[in-house]
């Protein structure tokens, strides 16, 4: 992995910074996202683009206008140069959202083989939301106080009768490809996740919408965050253009 787009003084902060780039963040209750390898940076978008017609790299700030002009007139391919692999730990009904985009390539845990972990997403009591009137699709204003804590009494209780009854079936001898079926879709899953940075952009154009479902939106967001360190130009290009996009 290189780490060509910032400056080390000492082990120190070689350590740090490793940690910060390729640590895990925490999203939402028990989720994360990792970046586990890189390939490219700003400097591979520049070289191919201008192997089209056979110049190599000129001067940093031409390098960078030159992103800049990429990206804002969608000229996507070289951008393609850039590829990320992240593993995330997220619910599986983010998981089936993140997935729609067909961006990628996805390996996630499989519960015909192995079997699953008592871990299950339960949203805050702020993010306890009434069904929005304007967007058929996402949520609108706060339930009542006495009603959060009601829903939140269900969603728990659920859960863990859920996963009761799922380890009752194992036990009973049902296969695991069986058992998976009385589980819902805020149980925790886990996928490695292969894409280039022209689509790693229209995943986050997309999911760090406002009008996104706010579970995806974290990922999205923190994703954003982490990228800025290995494609500092290209990141800034597309924070002052996404709006155009």
């Amino acid at each position: 992995m290189k780490y060509t787009n910032f400056k080390m003084k000492n082990y120190k902060e070689v350590s740090d910074k490793i940690s910060i780039l390729y640590g895990d963040t925490k999203v939402l209750d028990k989720g994360f996202v990792k970046i586990v390898d890189v390939m490219g940076n700003d400097s591979s978008i520049v070289e191919s683009a201008r192997v089209s017609y056979s110049k190599g790299t000129k001067t940093k700030r031409k390098d960078d206008k030159l992103i800049n002009y990429l990206l804002t007139n969608k000229h996507w391919t070289p951008f393609e140069m850039v590829v990320f692999k992240f593993h995330v730990k997220l619910p599986i009904f983010v998981a089936r959202q993140w997935m729609r985009h067909r961006a990628g390539t996805f390996n996630e845990i499989s519960a015909r083989y192995s079997e699953m972990e008592n871990q299950f997403y339960i949203p805050e009591l702020t993010r306890m939301q009434k069904q929005s009137s304007e967007n058929k699709q996402g949520s609108g204003e706060q339930l009542d106080y006495e009603y959060k804590k009601l829903c939140n009494s269900i969603i728990k209780r659920t859960c863990e009768s859920s996963f009761k009854e799922y380890e009752t079936l194992l036990k009973l001898g049902l296969s695991r490809e069986l058992s998976r079926i009385v589980l819902p879709v805020n149980l925790y899953t886990e996928f490695y996740w292969k894409v280039d940075l022209r689509n790693l952009f229209n995943f986050i154009s997309l999911r760090s919408d406002n009008h996104a479902q706010y579970e995806i939106k974290q990922y999205s967001d923190v994703i954003l965050d982490k990228i800025k360190h290995f494609v500092p130009v290209a990141f800034e290009s597309y924070i002052n253009n996404k709006n155009k996009m």
